[in-house]
């Protein structure tokens, strides 16, 4: 779905635009509790918006792929957090144009105007090969666009899945800008394609499937 979408659009991004960089980042926030979820999903999605509108974001970013993650926390909590990988101008890594760490991590608690400062990671996408068939950019496009949820977060508890589904219904968790604003084309994806699975093999663990029942708005065990 979108990881083959981008790895097949990979090579024309790169012919394109053959001495732009690339970067890893993740944005979090603290866990809400699960009922609560779909509210901080739009308030984060709310703050991405501001934050793709400050200087250090407009005047050096290209484009951008950005996929939505929710790990299960503690206690049922839900923990929603942004994977992103951006795509840089040539000169991002020259003087002024760097932005570090420390101030990546401040401009998102000003974006999500939150009162304490959140954990953000950073991380430079080398250019340098990996092992055959795989580039550091390719680990980068998995890691960035592997899954919705866990699959183990899936199957601990029937509870909290039905109200994870139930929560995350109708929105995407797959969205793009700039110049891969076109690269996904979100709107090919269907209601069951937001909740993104492991796109391995058989992990040997059992199949459960469900199907969406609008009368009562919660997917129901088949």
């Amino acid at each position: 779905m979108w990881m083959a979408r981008f790895l097949k659009a990979l090579p024309t991004i790169e012919q394109d635009h053959p001495t732009a960089r690339w970067i890893f980042l993740t944005l979090t926030c603290r866990n809400c509790q699960l009922r609560e979820l779909r509210d901080t999903l739009q308030y984060m999605n709310e703050s991405w918006h501001r934050l793709v509108k400050r200087c250090e974001f407009s005047s050096n970013v290209l484009g951008w792929v950005r996929a939505t993650e929710v790990t299960r926390g503690r206690n049922n909590s839900a923990h929603p957090h942004f994977h992103v990988l951006l795509l840089v101008k040539p000169g991002y890594f020259a003087g002024k144009n760097y932005v570090k760490q420390a101030r990546w991590a401040e401009l998102w608690r000003e974006c999500a105007r939150l009162d304490y400062t959140p954990v953000v990671d950073v991380r430079v996408v080398k250019n340098h090969r990996g092992t055959p068939g795989e580039t550091p950019l390719k680990r980068a496009v998995a890691e960035t666009l592997k899954y919705a949820v866990k699959p183990q977060d899936l199957l601990k508890s029937r509870d909290w899945l039905l109200e994870l589904t139930y929560q995350v219904h109708g929105l995407k968790f797959v969205s793009t800008g700039g110049l891969l604003r076109n690269v996904i084309r979100e709107n090919e994806e269907s209601d069951e394609d937001l909740m993104l699975l492991d796109e391995g093999g058989d992990s040997g663990d059992p199949e459960i499937f469900f199907e969406w029942k609008r009368q009562i708005k919660r997917y129901v065990k088949l």
